[in-house]
This record gives C-alpha cells, structure tokens and sequence, in this order.
C-alpha cells in the first residue's frame, strides 16, 4: 500500500482544491485525488456570483459562511493572481434583482443582516444599464457584490497547489471506497490501489454521497444538473449583473455574457439539451433584448452537489473517525468554499473558529 501524506482530500473542485490549500498553508501534507482532471465539473460550470441567488431565502448557516466568503474574496483573489500569475477575475459590477415577488422580505433581511441592499428607482437601474429589457416595473439593488470568473480560480488554484512541496496533485483517480480499520478510516481504494493516511477529506461535490454509500451511510447530497449559455459583447456592453424570473446575466471583464441556469433533477447525466438552450436564449433575449442578434459562443451542463436547505455537511463523522466531509453546497460552492474551507481547516487543527460549526455538522445531521 502506497502512503501519500497525512490527509487525503477526495475531489479536486473549488472546494477540494481550497481545502488542500488551506491546509497545506496550515503545515499538513496533503493528496488531492480527483477522478477527472482538477476543477472540470460544477466548479468549472458556474457562474461565480459571490452571492446566494436569493440571500434572503436561506437559513442564517447559510448566511454566515456567504457573508464570511464574501469578505474574503477580493484580497484573495490577488493573492492568487500574486502567486500564480493567473487572475480570477474578482469583479465587482454589483447585482440588481428586478420584479421580486417578496421585495419586502429582502428589504427585512438585508436590515437585519446589515447588508447594503436598497430599493432603487427603476429609471435610474435603466440609466445605469441601458440594455435592460423594457418592462421591469421595481428593483433592488446591492452594490458590493462580485462574481468570480471560475474557471480562472480553479486554474490559480491548482498552479498554487502545484508549487507547494507539501501538496500531490494525482488526477485521473478515482476513488472507490474507503479503508477503514479499528473504527478509522485509515485512507481510500481506488481502482488499482490502496493509499493511505492518517485523515480523509471527502469533498467530491454530486459524487460525495455515492461513495458513503460504499460505508453504508446515506448522505442527502445529489446531482442537479445546471446549463448555461455563453456570449460575447463589447466590453462595457453589460456594468452590472442583473437577475429576474430566476435567470441571471453575468458580465465578465472582456464582454464575456453569462446566462443561467436551469435547475433539472436529472440523475449525473451532463449532457446539453436544445430545449435548455432554447429557454435560456429567451431569458437572455427578455434580459438583455440586444443579445438576439448576439452568437451564443459556449452552452453547458454541470452538476451541482444538491442538499437539504443548501446546507453543507462540514466536519469529521462521529461515525467513522478519521473520514471529514466538506460538501453539498448545492447551488454556492463558490460563493460558501472560503468560509467552508477556513472553517474545516479550524475544526481539524482545533484553531478558533471562525463561526459557529453546529448546523454543518455531518452527526447532527445523518442520524
């Protein structure tokens, strides 16, 4: 049996590859094991708003990790690009919500909360974003918020494990059990070996609850398949993210258009589907009437790690020793894995916490 390091992170995403930088910064040894290449799957296939969706409409475990992550991401995102050379794009446009059902409960929200989310003159979101649709009657407004051009991050963030002398990156392995002796889990089997260590990681997105399946262990996670359409404008083109009817539009820095997402309960099936891109093209044309006569340069499909309130499972298992978990962010993998990696790391070293970690905790809530 071959060792490799003190702790195994089973998944290479956004949040496998942070957790292993976490730790690694942290002093551990650490193997990241991804099945696919590092970074391909939900991290990759996202639109990266540093944000819930709708923030108001989640429970405050939730609220705690975003508004942590959010904090978080700008001075981190120079970081990476100071170490890697490579920029994910941390880019604060802002977001406007147009024609919500419940504008008042985000209004009570955001007073609770103190977060700087206002109602704001339609005219006004019209001057500032001219290529809106016609049409929209109210909006709201949060000025600070950012999206993360994803991709990009999960680029930095394996060039920055990369240089690390503590860190091994193997893809292409796919794990398919676990190694479990005297009540630990003492590592995991993958289809030609075994690998050891002293702690396992298990932070494999849509697939986290098939592998505690191979323990016995049910775990609400699951794959919810997203699609999204990509195109090209002039740079100024769109100066703010705008959502509605549950579809949103993403600028990126060059002109890059985002659009998203569906929702589709569809088992790990990753494959496109015309009807998506036809419902997205609509969304994006109501949105953003202009992009009609725009070429849709990119349409996709990714899985989202799917669980009950969006709640992530974050700890060690009571259960088995030695097996920590550090997924099912469902829908804000990207906007919840700083706080979620921050808060693993702490929870691992017995460091102060960052927050709260009673309502992520896998025994509180697999029974």
């Amino acid at each position: 049996m071959k060792s490799a390091g003190r702790i195994l992170v089973v998944g290479g995403g956004a949040l496998g590859m942070l957790s292993a930088l976490m730790l690694a910064t942290a002093g551990e040894s650490v193997a990241v094991l991804e099945a696919g290449e590092a970074g391909r799957e939900s991290s990759w296939a996202g639109g990266g708003i540093v944000s819930p969706l709708y923030p108001w409409r989640y429970s405050a475990a939730v609220t705690a990790l975003a508004h942590w992550s959010q904090d978080f991401y700008p001075g981190f995102g120079q970081r990476l690009l100071a170490q890697t050379g490579l920029d994910p794009e941390v880019h604060v446009t802002g977001l406007h919500w147009l024609d919500l059902d419940d504008e008042a409960e985000a209004l009570s929200w955001a007073e609770r909360e103190g977060r700087d989310l206002h109602s704001v003159d339609i005219a006004s979101v019209y001057r500032q974003v001219p290529v809106l649709g016609a049409g929209f009657a109210r909006a709201i407004h949060l000025p600070g918020v950012a999206n993360v051009r994803n991709p990009r991050l999960v680029k930095a963030l394996r060039a920055a494990l990369a240089a690390m002398p503590n860190v091994e990156i193997r893809e292409h392995c796919p794990v398919t059990g676990f190694i479990r002796e005297d009540g630990r889990i003492r590592g995991v089997t993958t289809g030609t070996e075994s690998i050891r260590a002293e702690r396992v990681v298990l932070a494999a997105g849509a697939w986290s609850g098939e592998l505690l399946k191979t323990l016995g262990l049910e775990l609400p996670v699951e794959p919810v398949k997203g699609q999204m359409i990509l195109y090209k404008c002039a740079e100024d083109f769109l100066p703010s993210m705008v959502l509605a009817k549950g579809r949103y539009a993403i600028p990126r820095r060059d002109g890059h258009i985002l659009v998203g997402s569906t929702l589709e309960y569809a088992g790990f099936d990753k494959t496109p589907t015309d009807t998506a891109l036809e419902s997205l093209k609509a969304s994006a044309e109501e949105l953003l009437p202009a992009l009609a006569g725009a070429q849709v340069v990119g349409h996709w499909a990714g899985l989202r790690p799917g669980s009950p309130e969006g709640i992530p499972f974050i700890g060690e298992l009571p259960s088995h020793p030695g097996l920590w978990l550090n997924c099912g962010h469902f829908r804000n993998g990207l906007v919840l894995a700083p706080a979620s990696c921050q808060l693993l790391v702490d929870l691992m070293q017995g460091g102060e916490l960052i927050i709260d970690p009673a309502p992520y905790a896998p025994g509180n809530r697999l029974g």
